[in-house]
């Protein structure tokens, strides 16, 4: 008389479980790697909402060139943060840095930079009552004051 086996032996569900803890193990950190890099998209579209303004600004060449925080399109106050921005701030020759929020700890209060380049390479000045034409702009790089680590950037803003 012949018996069937039916199910799983000890040994067989043990090496299923070590298995799956191990694609676990793999998985989860870059998972949240990637969790991290996703919200960080919208601090880098709310500093597209300035690189907008400004390069109309650079275009148009004003008689007098905007100061620090005067470019239109700042995030000053509470009341204007979003979920992952606490500030958006502008310098004088139209350099975008936006601080993070609510994130990660491993990344909140951090800062990132958006430059804008008369050039491949060199940022540019803003000058009155001159148009100048952008070449482009420059983000994530840490020269320009970004402290975030790379890997959390998005892939368009890794200098």
């Amino acid at each position: 008389m012949r018996t069937l086996q039916k199910g799983f032996t000890l040994i067989e569900l043990m090496i299923v479980v070590a298995i799956i803890g191990i694609l676990a193990a793999v998985a989860l950190p870059a998972y949240q790697d990637y969790t991290i890099r996703a919200k960080m998209s919208e601090v880098i579209l709310a500093m597209s909402a300035c690189r907008t303004s400004i390069t109309e600004v650079y275009q148009s060449g004003p008689a007098t060139a905007p100061g620090a925080d005067n470019w239109g399109c700042e995030i000053l106050t509470a009341s204007q943060q979003t979920k992952y921005v606490a500030a958006v701030h502008t310098n004088a020759n139209g350099g975008v840095l936006a601080t993070v929020q609510g994130i990660a700890t491993v990344v909140n209060g951090s800062v990132v930079t958006l430059i804008p380049l008369s050039d491949a390479t060199t940022p540019s000045v803003m000058s009155a009552a001159t148009s100048q034409t952008l070449y482009g702009w420059r983000c994530g790089l840490p020269a320009d004051g970004t402290n975030v680590p790379p890997k959390y950037l998005p892939g368009s803003c890794r200098g």
